[in-house]
């Protein structure tokens, strides 16, 4: 039985099969799965630097695999608040906006 493409191989398999490649092995298949961290753990880290770095393009993807991986929408609105602070008002905003969208889509919602 033929495997579901990856999210990379969905999003740029057809322009970019060697960062795809990458992106599937290393990041995903290497990173991903070194034992330090849990999968949660490190969606937290993803996330939060996502956001501290203004990256929105990456953020939903992100936000969904983080409910994937553990984490609560509560969480994830108290991080986002926590890093007004220390990443910026305009990133922290952004990056709730994308989290609005993401809870709607999945009809998770923080309590």
């Amino acid at each position: 039985m033929a495997q579901e493409p990856s999210a990379a191989q969905k999003m740029i398999g057809d322009v970019a099969p060697k960062l795809t490649d990458l992106t599937d092995t290393v990041l995903f298949g290497d990173i991903w799965e070194r034992p330090g961290l849990s999968h949660r753990d490190r969606s937290l880290v993803t996330v939060t630097t996502l956001v501290a770095l203004y990256r929105n393009d990456q953020l939903p993807f992100h936000l969904r695999f983080a409910l994937h991986n553990g984490l609560t929408a509560e969480e994830l609105v108290e991080a986002i608040t926590h890093l007004a602070f220390y990443a910026g008002w305009p990133n922290a905003m952004g990056a709730i906006g994308a989290l609005k969208t993401v809870l709607a889509e999945t009809g998770e919602t923080p309590s």
